[in-house]
């Protein structure tokens, strides 16, 4: 085992190991994935550097990165969603060097993603795009050395299509969030579920009665308006696009402005990739104990420091995932994780089925960049509708679900233009 590592404890090992394997049931893909690998062994001598949410599903991912003959390393992409016994089992049981430890602070957080970088990447594999930045920004020497990269979540793509509009990305990314088999499943499903699960641990509130406000109708944001209406909450979308308000409101949910929301909201969630989208005008106009979260995938949709500026400065404490704001005026505002993404803060993040499509995507991705080394410009693609289509269909076959095919006849009338009415 290398002594290359920082993880919490290594007598956790066991118990992540358990925790890997539990999940690893449930992600039959990947495993599939892996199983070729492993005889293909189609990523030998590649270098690869991760910054992903270190969960029981991520382990599964970097260990089929090493059956595909990789070599590993892995930071987290956020400080409170490490699980620190997968980190310690990733080190113990499979000798790849890991970088995370749950509670980081921001320094320790970036000599993390340096450390990752220190292994001079062939391919880089982020969640939110940190690690390019920093190559990008601080250690633009080794990026000669890179190939390409990966890129998991819609904040991260956002930046990066920035980056290349700009003429700064110089190496190609794949963005494994545009394929269908993971923004339509994990985004939605995902993130829909374990947001709520996150909020009810945090809180043990009832969402039945009341009002929850998702800022955005995105995919994540669909899937959490979703989730809480099934479990009897009235839910406020707000949004800034026409289209996807007019969606909003054919799906059944009341569209109106966050300053109107937020007289009337009692649970508040942001999955938007933008900053400030609950401000402190918003909170002056909150109820006394309104809670408010994020799932977005950085801590900058609430306007946190705003809100302490605006509070007395007393902080209630009321669990490891729940701080109150105490007004000047007598209402407390509660924050979960820290602004963080609460379905990692507070809870286990996405199940591990749904994530099995996202990783595999990832490790398809990563074969993608290197079949194609050379041969790709400094932009964001997407990976090709094939693979995308054989993730589904390796899914459903999983599942025992079968599905139809175009007889010949089907296909030569999808081919022609002449037969009409």
């Amino acid at each position: 085992m290398s002594s290359d590592f920082h993880v919490k404890d290594l007598g956790l090992a066991n118990e992540g190991r358990r925790r890997i394997e539990w999940a690893e049931s449930d992600m039959p893909v990947l495993r599939q994935i892996r199983e070729r690998f492993a005889k293909e062994r189609p990523l030998k001598g590649l270098r690869v550097s991760a910054c992903l949410h270190v969960t029981t599903e991520t382990a599964n991912l970097m260990r089929t990165l090493q059956a595909g003959g990789a070599d590993v390393v892995l930071c987290a992409s956020n400080p409170l969603s490490t699980q620190d016994t997968v980190a310690a089992s990733l080190v113990a049981h499979d000798e790849i060097p890991v970088f995370a430890v749950r509670g980081e602070d921001n320094a320790t957080y970036f000599s993390h993603l340096n450390r990752a970088l220190d292994h001079q990447p062939h391919i880089t594999m982020d969640d939110g795009a940190d690690l390019v930045s920093e190559l990008h920004k601080h250690r633009s020497n080794l990026i000669e050395n890179v190939l390409g990269g990966t890129e998991e979540t819609t904040t991260g793509i956002i930046r990066l299509r920035a980056m290349a509009a700009d003429g700064a990305l110089r190496f190609p990314v794949v963005a494994v969030n545009d394929s269908m088999t993971k923004h339509l499943f994990d985004n939605r499903y995902g993130t829909g579920q374990s947001t709520i699960d996150g909020i009810i641990r945090a809180t043990n509130l009832l969402i039945a009665g009341r009002t929850v406000v998702v800022a955005g109708y995105g995919w994540c944001s669909r899937g959490i308006a979703m989730r809480a209406k099934g479990l009897g909450a009235h839910v406020v979308v707000t949004e800034i696009d026409p289209v996807k308000a007019l969606e909003a409101v054919m799906d059944g949910f009341q569209v109106m402005p966050m300053v109107d929301a937020a007289r009337v909201g009692d649970i508040f969630v942001t999955a938007t990739g933008d900053i400030n989208v609950i401000d402190t005008h918003h909170m002056e106009r909150m109820k006394n104990g309104a809670v408010i979260c994020n799932s977005g995938h950085f801590n900058v949709e609430i306007n946190l420091p705003g809100l302490a500026d605006m509070s007395t400065g007393e902080i209630v404490q009321v669990n490891e995932h729940t701080q109150g704001y105490v007004m000047p005026d007598g209402r407390t505002l509660y924050v979960l994780g820290e602004g963080r993404l609460i379905n990692l803060a507070a809870a286990a993040g996405h199940p591990a089925s749904v994530m099995d499509m996202s990783f595999a995507n990832q490790a398809l991705g990563a074969e993608f960049v290197l079949r194609n080394q050379g041969q790709l410009e400094n932009k964001v693609y997407t990976i090709p509708e094939e693979v995308d289509r054989e993730i589904a269909r390796l899914k459903l076959e999983a599942m025992g679900v079968k599905f139809d095919t175009l007889t010949d006849e089907q296909v030569n009338y999808l081919n022609q233009w002449q037969e009409g009415t």
